[in-house]
């Protein structure tokens, strides 16, 4: 025999809040008369928003955001994987159909003439104009370079999500936090668009330029819950000063050295773009021309020599993923930009209350540039006594 005993649960009271039995039409009646009693509030009034306690709406938009953000960065991370892939089975294809283009020809060149001389000629022929192709839609769209936007992306959202989970951690927030984390959210998308057709970037611009994916700098808003009122919000005359070094040594030398190394690799780009689809091209006529004994061996030498070379130039440009390394450059020139702007728009503002806290501002900037307080301001000081022929730079992460 067996007993099965059952668990006795306690029962609780549970108390639910009560609801009016009033309908809608009946609480409009009311609100139309002015006949609310003075106890009751009113169901249409707005809610004010107390110092210990954020409005119930603002926090559900700033939720609402951050469940966007987290699914921006799973689509940047997973369009960057794909076109990551592009980069890889474009680069290993082309290649194939090049060398064994190249093969074709060389073995046409050996043979006797007729039916397998012309059909080795054609398909040589035909898979140069195939690869040729292929080379051109490549270049233009520099995939290497594509997923180097999606991984900037997905790591700027990530971070920006972050941003918003620390601003409703910190508690009370605001409209106004609302407003900043909306606008970053459109300056990124604009910054970084998901389609290629009418929207990509441009991958061989005029000249080199930061990336930009921030709002314009306004108004910075105070970190609340610092515990104490601090003396003129963290800020002072040295601070100031050295802050404005900082900001020189930036735009002087780390800026200034990604921006010339842009310029040298959208040069090489450039020239490797216009290379690989070059060679092919001539690759495609001398194959065609393989077998004719007026034209001698040249030929044979551009049909098989010219896809070699072209195969070589196509794994330096995509293989080496010059495109990518462009990108990089732009997008550190642009972080600096970003520091250089965050600190001029706090040392505009005259109301040192509203500017950021300038001893959070400090860590900050320190933590970005990899330095330790004592080592940003050893910078600034060196950079004060030697003024233009201060060298060093200003970051130490890269």
């Amino acid at each position: 025999m067996a007993a099965i005993n059952i668990p006795k649960f306690r029962t609780s009271s549970t108390s639910f809040p009560e609801l009016s039995a009033r309908g809608l039409v009946e609480e409009l009646d009311m609100m139309k008369n002015g006949s609310y009693p003075s106890t009751t509030t009113h169901p249409f009034e707005t809610y004010t928003e107390s110092p210990s306690e954020a409005h119930p709406l603002v926090l559900a938009k700033l939720y609402a955001m951050m469940e966007a953000v987290a699914d921006r960065v799973e689509m940047h991370k997973n369009i960057g994987e794909q076109r990551n892939n592009w980069n890889s089975l474009l680069l290993t294809s082309i290649n194939t159909i090049t060398l064994a283009a190249a093969t074709m020809a060389a073995i046409a060149a050996t043979g006797v003439a007729g039916s397998p001389l012309v059909a080795l000629k054609l398909a040589s022929t035909l898979m140069y104009l195939g690869a040729t192709g292929m080379l051109v839609i490549m270049n233009k769209i520099q995939p290497s370079q594509l997923a180097e936007e999606q991984r900037n992306a997905a790591r700027l959202f990530k971070q920006l999500h972050g941003e918003i989970q620390t601003t409703i951690a910190i508690g009370n927030p605001t409209v106004r936090d609302v407003k900043e984390a909306m606008d970053k959210v459109l300056a990124l998308d604009q910054a970084y668009p998901l389609p290629l057709l009418g929207k990509m970037l441009e991958k061989f611009p005029a000249s080199v330029e930061p990336a930009v994916w921030w709002p314009q700098q306004g108004q910075k808003s105070q970190v609340k819950g610092l515990g104490r009122k601090m003396d003129k919000n963290g800020w002072n005359a040295e601070l100031e000063e050295e802050m404005r070094e900082v900001v020189g040594v930036l735009r002087k030398n780390d800026k200034a050295d990604y921006l010339r190394l842009g310029e040298k690799a959208l040069k090489l780009n450039k020239v490797l773009a216009f290379c690989g689809p070059l060679l092919t091209g001539l690759a495609a006529v001398g194959s065609a021309f393989v077998g004719y004994p007026s034209h001698g061996s040249w030929a044979v030498v551009l049909g098989v020599v010219g896809g070699a070379l072209a195969s070589v130039v196509n794994t330096f440009e995509h293989g080496g993923q010059v495109g990518m390394v462009f990108e990089m450059y732009r997008s550190n020139a642009g972080f600096f930009k970003l520091m250089e702007e965050s600190v001029e728009a706090n040392l505009k503002e005259r109301d040192v209350e509203r500017r950021e806290n300038g001893e959070l501002f400090q860590l900050k900037v320190a933590l970005q540039l990899g330095r330790s307080l004592s080592e940003l301001k050893e910078l600034a000081d060196s950079s004060a006594q030697k003024g233009n022929d201060f060298e060093e730079f200003g970051s130490k992460l890269f």
